[in-house]
């Protein structure tokens, strides 16, 4: 005769490190911290319409990955390619409708991805 088998459970003991790119996880000091860069020129930046962070309860705000990948390509065309604030968004915008289309963009802006921004 057979001996029953046991039947053993392992337990996945690793958690799920995969955060959302739209949870709200970051302070505004954190994230000016990580942009290095005045926590003010993130209140501007949120003032213009460029960036909208999240409100806790207590109306703090709170920043996504995706919105400190936005705020990491606005400083790109601010710093590296001259752009201004009002640049800054029409070239988002531009940028946005050629990778929806499946466009290339022009060869100065090869180096910006929005397919992951809200804009």
């Amino acid at each position: 005769m057979e001996a029953p088998m046991a039947t053993v459970l392992k337990r996945d003991t690793r958690r799920d490190t995969n955060i959302s790119l739209d949870k709200p996880i970051y302070t505004i000091s954190v994230a000016s911290e990580i942009l290095e860069t005045h926590p003010r020129t993130l209140m501007m930046y949120e003032h213009l319409g460029l960036v909208v962070p999240k409100r806790t309860s207590t109306n703090r705000r709170r920043f996504s990955q995706r919105d400190v990948m936005k705020l990491q390509t606005i400083q790109k065309l601010t710093r590296h390619h001259s752009v201004n604030l009002a640049g800054v968004r029409y070239i988002l915008k531009l940028l946005k409708l050629l990778h929806e289309h499946q466009r290339p963009s022009a060869v100065e802006q090869r180096d910006i991805d929005v397919s992951q921004l809200d804009v």
